[in-house]
């Protein structure tokens, strides 16, 4: 269910931004120049009225993939997740560091990197 809802998503994006480049630009950018946005109400085109249906419909699959997504995950964390991971070997053989220390070394934990002058 998830999947066909996520492919119909998908296909409603790029309905929705098709269909808004076919739109006829008015100009003058945030709607100033047309004369329909100045004498209050803008006639409804075919194309306009289609905008919010697929945008009604992308807002409507947006919301249902998230409650779904959130079913699925409910009671489970990332934070639960990374306590219950085993420890990893390093490659000198040694355990990786706590979880709690995810810091680099500072120059006080190791040995200087290069060696002292004789």
């Amino acid at each position: 269910m998830e999947n066909v809802l996520l492919i119909i998503h998908l296909l409603l994006a790029l309905g929705l931004i098709a269909v808004v480049l076919l739109q006829r630009s008015e100009g003058g950018g945030l709607g100033m120049g047309g004369g329909g946005a100045v004498s209050g109400r803008a006639a409804a085109t075919a194309l306009g009225k289609l905008t919010w249906l697929l945008g009604a419909a992308f807002l409507v699959t947006s919301i249902s993939l998230t409650i779904i997504v959130a079913q699925k995950s409910s009671g489970a964390s990332v934070i639960d997740r990374l306590g219950a991971a085993p420890a990893t070997q390093s490659e000198d053989g040694g355990t990786a560091p706590a979880s709690d220390n995810l810091l680099p070394p500072t120059a006080d934990d190791n040995a200087p990197l290069v060696p002292a002058a004789d």
